[in-house]
């Protein structure tokens, strides 16, 4: 379910596969470019009665358009491309999964891994914070983070841990090799049984008195590092 006009737009904007569109009363004509671009790709749509979209929105507020589309398909051949791997430990905020969507995209990220525990990546939440950057973004799915590890470990990749103080300094680590990022659940980070499956930590330093960044702050930071070192993004 991809919820708003923004997001419906940036939906065509990745050739997403839209299957249908729904507007609320009167948005096919608040919206009209975007009901022309519906025309267009000839895909079907239709206005509903009111009340319709405060029942199947996710938000309180419902947004006046609404589109269902296909997950995209991913296979695992992004895996060995140029650019760093995000991996997610058991997320489970929506938001923070859609900006790191946002940010793997905008940096030339190769893709993101999210383990068992995670929230769903196809979440409506999770789609309306990427922006659009869910349907131009490779994802993997309930991929247990010990078998990703191993596996990305097997195709060269290095394997680094975020952590809060005592890693090597982000703006220290060599992202022109091929890297695997792993950013922890938001309150107990990175699980330390994972350690023996990684090659070393980054930390993002900090000024005191701060002591971590939020999960997507930090896969940001650290995304565009990885971007800065390889020369922009891919």
């Amino acid at each position: 379910m991809v919820e708003g006009p923004r997001a419906v737009d940036a939906a065509f904007d990745h050739e997403a596969p839209i299957e249908v569109v729904y507007f609320g009363p009167g948005a096919e004509v608040a919206f009209a470019p975007l009901r022309a671009r519906v025309e267009a790709a000839g895909i079907a749509w239709q206005t509903l009665k009111a009340g319709v979209l405060e029942r199947v929105g996710s938000t309180v507020t419902p947004q006046p358009v609404l589109a269902v589309a296909r997950k995209p398909a991913a296979g695992t051949e992004w895996l060995a491309r140029d650019g760093v791997v995000v991996m997610g430990v058991e997320l489970g905020d929506p938001g923070n999964v859609g900006t790191l969507l946002r940010s793997a995209e905008a940096s030339g990220a190769a893709g993101i891994v999210l383990s068992p525990g995670s929230v769903d990546a196809y979440n409506p939440k999770v789609v309306r914070a990427s922006a659009g950057a869910i349907f131009g973004v490779p994802v993997m799915e309930e991929w247990s983070a010990v078998e990703a590890l191993d596996a990305l470990g097997e195709l060269g990749r290095q394997r680094l841990g975020a952590v809060a103080g005592t890693g090597t300094p982000h703006t220290d680590v060599n992202f022109r090799v091929p890297t695997v990022v792993v950013l922890g659940n938001e309150a107990r980070g990175v699980p330390a049984d994972l350690d023996d499956r990684l090659d070393g930590h980054v930390t993002i330093p900090m000024a005191a008195p701060a002591e971590s960044l939020n999960v997507a702050m930090a896969g940001t930071v650290l995304c565009f590092e990885s971007a800065r070192q390889r020369g922009g993004r891919s």
